[in-house]
């Protein structure tokens, strides 16, 4: 099985077992139905991946099989076991997620293209593929550049591709975990509870918890918050503008870049770094 179909395979089934269990065991009521937000949310993440297909048809898998065939990049230049340089790899793409992630945060014209992801008015499976194609453009961009700095094997890069889209599907999924579940597995992953809190209107709050594979980074650098100040029902999702039904749609969502925020915490300079 090839890399994109192994991918392919890998998102199609835990969508449909992440979306059943939402169905099952919901932890938020909706503020709008499927059929209001879905079609959007996963057309933005086919034109971007037909975005980065077209004008980038190596991808990271492709540039890290280049630079293994061409001794590029660090872990090369180390004489380390197969298994370690994969390891290591993994945890600094990772980190480089984060450190992205807080970027976007940051840099007001960045934040202009990934507010689009945060205006999104409920929290579920489909949120974690809602980016603008603008910004995973950009996201494979700065991830090829690290794989070709770090020299990161082929097998590890898919394997982190793989890893970071299941665990943002779970992460963003609307599912109600036992409270003891929740706190074992917030030790090595991060959980729905954990991630909804960066997804709060709060801008205290929509600045923390910005990892998507592992809560370490936070909890190292000082971005871990543990609960929103709201209970997790009655929390207030998404931004303070962009909340009517019809900012919900693509071709808005594929515009809203364009357009002035005026609410507090999230104008045109963007949300301001932690501390």
């Amino acid at each position: 099985m090839g890399e994109g179909t192994l991918r392919l395979t890998v998102f199609v089934a835990l969508f449909g077992a992440l979306a059943l269990a939402e169905a099952t065991a919901p932890r938020r009521v909706r503020a709008l139905p499927r059929r209001a937000r879905w079609p959007a949310n996963l057309g933005l993440s086919v034109l971007g991946a037909l975005l980065v297909r077209l004008l980038l048809p190596t991808a990271a898998v492709g540039l890290a099989e280049l630079a293994r065939q061409r001794g590029w990049g660090l872990l090369h230049q180390l004489a380390l076991p197969d298994w370690a340089a994969a390891a290591g790899a993994f945890l600094a793409l990772d980190l480089l997620i984060y450190a992205q992630h807080r970027l976007f945060h940051a840099v007001p014209a960045l934040w202009r293209l990934h507010r689009v992801h945060h205006s999104d008015l409920d929290f579920d499976v489909t949120t974690a593929v809602r980016f603008h194609p603008v910004e995973i453009f950009m996201s494979m961009l700065i991830k090829m550049g690290a794989v070709a700095a770090l020299g990161a094997p082929p097998a590890a890069v898919v394997a982190f591709e793989i890893t970071l889209n299941a665990t943002a599907m779970f992460n963003h999924a609307n599912l109600r975990l036992p409270a003891g579940v929740d706190r074992l597995l917030r030790l090595l992953l991060v959980t729905p509870d954990m991630h909804r809190v960066h997804h709060s209107v709060r801008e205290d709050e929509m600045q923390r918890n910005f990892g998507f594979n592992v809560p370490w980074w936070d909890r190292l650098l000082g971005t871990y918050r543990a609960q929103p100040r709201d209970a997790h029902a009655q929390m207030r999702i998404g931004l303070e503008t962009f909340r009517e039904p019809a900012s919900q749609r693509l071709g808005r969502l594929l515009l809203q870049p364009l357009a002035v925020a005026v609410a507090p915490g999230e104008a045109t300079r963007g949300p301001q770094p932690p501390g």
